[in-house]
């Protein structure tokens, strides 16, 4: 997804090497050394020829980075690719063949992943012209007739068709290797989480689940499918209105559904479906009609009951299941009894807020505001004592945050980075990166919350002395492409993506760019990035911009080694009106829900048009209206001062 999602908190499950290896030397010694993997790596190519694993050795095997449920974000036990290469940001696959180790991962995190891996390994650059694909790359350097081998389970069905079909036509074979090889050779890795689930009622979804349950059936009932099956975990959260806190971060738990006409099975572990509250919730001590009787069966079965379902199937049947699913799931069930799609009927509803959801985001980001706002105040006040670190800004960030009403988490690992630490797009500081903030340097904190009642992501830059000239073209620059989309009008049934030059317009026309997307879906008290929408260069199946949708509106620019520039809110797709209405269409626009004001000292106001100087004062207006009662009404007097010198108007330079 675009950027801006990762992890800190209760857990320091990851740690980031992040100063970029351009600065003098003194600054990168503070470095933690690469994970070494010279061993790691003999017991994995060790495995690959071992008949206890293997019917036939591999010459290969594909470690990628999700789980069986192909999150993006994953609990520690599922953390292969990191145990194995070092790298541990969100997105990446790892490849070991006999002599090589390579690495596939974008551009947010080249700086990270070249830091992180020991020399055993090679980084592979995607996006950059040069990069070969994983598929070519193994054609390439495997000897003939070779076998590949991944875990089915996790693989992703459209993957394993990709490389599948490019390794047979250069005569190689994947092989699915039930056994999981990495899982072979970590001795100390972690239990899965299977820890209490939270109900959530109508106050907070709007919708009960029997009602989404009926909603799937008429979208099954179109599709001429009798049964659906629930893979992603926000998918199951959110068809049932519950919430966990098995993946750090994200409200989720572990759990598959098979939905049928008239049949529901939940898979889920451990003893948390004893709790009377859940048992209320999901009426399992009750007698609801058949078609809402939930079969509650453990995790481990869903294979295996997919396998019955499938053995037992009419000739006409059809299984729905999205075609991002495993290998291991879609493979069971009988090609002519497949119905695939890119995103489920669930998916698509998700992306949708209804009134009560849209209504608790908005109540969320006014919380999140007071508590930036309460943080900005402390850090003008701190930072030019010279006590401030990356750490403590992060840590002060999550104090305020958890004083407001229905906190829950984090909703990403914060990222506060200063100077050159800024220019890292995913940096997550550790004691070893750890630098303090002062009055010459531009600081980057990019942060969100999960509430009851919503999930927040925002980031501000900003500046506690005075920036450079070109500090502040490039800032402004990156306010013009923000200010680009947020304010853009557009017909109906566009995708996100042809937004996505919008926001580069200014930046391109000085010959600069970011090399990450522009924005991704949000979800309500779930995911922070959220499927199927989004603004990004890369082609990927978006699906076009509905009222009611949810996503980020975050350009940037990082000078690597100096600093990094990011400016995003969340915002709401709302109708808009035009002044005419061409074939019946309707239009569409972006209503800013983040309302955290941005900081004006580091705009240079002559590359303002009068129209964005309009947009930055009617924004910091409705932040003053909105999040200034709220300040006042939890008595944070200091806080609401800062917000009203901060919205102050501008004006255009002459």
């Amino acid at each position: 997804r675009n950027i801006t999602w990762q992890n800190q908190g209760r857990k320091k499950l990851q740690t980031s090497r992040t100063i970029p290896s351009s600065l003098p030397a003194q600054q990168t010694e503070q470095n933690m050394a690469p994970k070494v993997t010279t061993e790691l790596l003999a017991q994995l190519r060790k495995a690959m020829r071992n008949s206890k694993y293997v019917q036939e050795s591999i010459q290969a095997y594909i470690v990628p980075s999700g789980d069986a449920h192909q999150s993006e974000y994953i609990a520690p036990c599922d953390c292969r690719r990191a145990f194995i290469s070092g790298f541990d940001g969100s997105a990446g696959t790892a490849i070991v063949t006999e002599q090589h180790a390579a690495l596939w991962t974008d551009g947010r995190y080249f700086l990270q992943a070249a830091q992180q891996m020991d020399s055993n390994w090679t980084l592979m650059k995607i996006g950059i012209k040069t990069t070969p694909t994983q598929e070519d790359w193994l054609v390439s350097v495997l000897p003939e007739g070779s076998k590949v081998g991944v875990d089915p389970l996790i693989i992703a069905a459209d993957q394993w068709k990709t490389i599948s079909k490019a390794l047979k036509s250069a005569g190689h074979c994947l092989v699915p290797v039930e056994e999981n090889l990495i899982d072979a050779v970590w001795t100390d890795r972690p239990q899965r989480p299977c820890r209490p689930l939270m109900p959530l009622g109508l106050s907070y979804t709007g919708i009960s689940w029997q009602k989404k349950v009926a909603a799937l059936r008429a979208k099954m009932a179109e599709r001429k499918a009798s049964w659906f099956i629930v893979t992603a975990l926000d998918e199951v959260a959110w068809l049932f209105n519950l919430r966990g806190s098995d993946v750090e971060y994200n409200p989720v738990f572990f759990a598959y559904a098979i939905v049928g006409m008239d049949t529901i099975r939940l898979f889920i572990s451990g003893d948390r479906m004893t709790d009377s509250n859940i048992k209320l919730h999901l009426q399992l001590n009750s007698d609801p009609p058949a078609e809402e009787k939930i079969q509650v069966e453990p995790y481990n079965c869903m294979l295996a009951t997919l396998q019955t379902i499938c053995a037992g199937l009419a000739p006409k049947e059809k299984v729905w299941i999205s075609e991002k699913a495993s290998h291991a799931l879609i493979n069971t069930i009988p090609k002519a009894h497949r119905v695939l799609t890119p995103y489920t009927p669930i998916c698509l509803a998700k992306a949708v807020k209804n009134t009560t959801e849209t209504e608790g985001m908005k109540r969320a980001h006014v919380k999140d505001a007071v508590a930036l706002c309460e943080l900005f105040n402390w850090l003008e006040k701190e930072v030019p004592k010279g006590t401030v670190t990356e750490l403590i800004a992060s840590d002060k960030a999550q104090e305020f945050r958890s004083q407001q009403e229905d906190f829950v988490d984090l909703s990403f690992a914060t990222i506060s980075g200063t100077g050159p630490n800024g220019a890292i797009i995913h940096y997550k500081p550790t004691p070893e990166t750890n630098r303090m903030l002062s009055v010459n340097e531009i600081f980057l904190l990019d942060s969100g919350a999960q509430y009851k009642d919503g999930t927040t992501d925002v980031t501000r830059t900003m500046h506690f002395g005075t920036p450079s000239a070109y500090e502040k073209e490039c800032y402004t620059h990156v306010l013009k492409g923000h200010i680009a989309v947020s304010s853009a009008v557009f017909p109906n049934g566009t995708k996100g993506h042809l937004l996505d030059s919008f926001a580069r317009s200014a930046l391109w026309e000085s010959g600069l760019d970011y090399l990450h997307g522009t924005g991704h879906g949000v979800g309500a008290f779930l995911n922070v990035h959220e499927d199927p929408c989004g603004i990004s260069y890369k082609t990927f199946a978006d699906e076009p911009l509905e009222a009611g949708m949810i996503i980020s509106d975050e350009p940037g620019y990082y000078e690597d080694g100096s600093f990094g520039i990011r400016i995003e809110n969340v915002v709401l797709v709302v109708r808009a009106e035009t002044k005419y209405n061409f074939k019946d269409r309707g239009s569409l626009t972006f209503d800013p829900i983040t309302l955290v004001p941005i900081q004006t000292k580091i705009i240079n106001f002559a590359l303002l048009t009068q129209k964005e100087c309009e947009w930055v004062n009617s924004y910091h207006l409705k932040c003053r209206e909105v999040v200034g009662p709220e300040l006042e009404k939890q008595g944070r007097l200091e806080a609401l001062q800062w917000l009203i010198r901060e919205t102050e108007p501008i004006a255009k330079a002459h």
